[in-house]
């Protein structure tokens, strides 16, 4: 078996139009496709980073709500790998995104930042 790569993540969003906005307006991340599945009440928008990789965004009646905070077994966060952590945060900061104070990685020396997207998901800046 040879693994590749990661293709994409999946996220289910609580507010379907509010998700999509910030990951297609704050994060720039670009639409691949945008289909509605009637049979599951249900919109799967597909979006794609520079390198190819993507995020498939769904949005289902009154989904559960998971635990990120105290930390729970299974995926903890979603990375985004940046070549300048400084201009990136300054972007978020001036479309009004939280971010939490800069950190170094303790093993490779990298810096790298948390903020969340509107349903509370962690997601990782790492300058890489």
């Amino acid at each position: 078996m040879e693994l590749q790569r990661i293709h994409h993540a999946a996220i289910i969003a609580s507010d379907y139009a509010v998700s999509r906005a910030f990951y297609t307006e704050v994060l720039g991340l670009r639409v691949v496709a945008e289909n509605y599945r009637a049979e599951r009440e249900s919109y799967k928008l597909d979006l794609a980073l520079p390198d190819g990789s993507q995020i498939e965004l769904f949005s289902f009646p009154s989904p559960p709500a998971r635990v990120s905070r105290p930390e729970a077994c299974g995926l903890r966060h979603l990375a985004f790998a940046v070549a300048d952590l400084d201009a990136t945060l300054e972007e978020l900061l001036d479309r009004g995104v939280s971010v939490e104070p800069v950190r170094v990685d303790e093993y490779t020396g990298r810096r790298f930042t948390f903020f969340a997207d509107p349903d509370g998901l962690p997601l990782e800046l790492y300058e890489a």
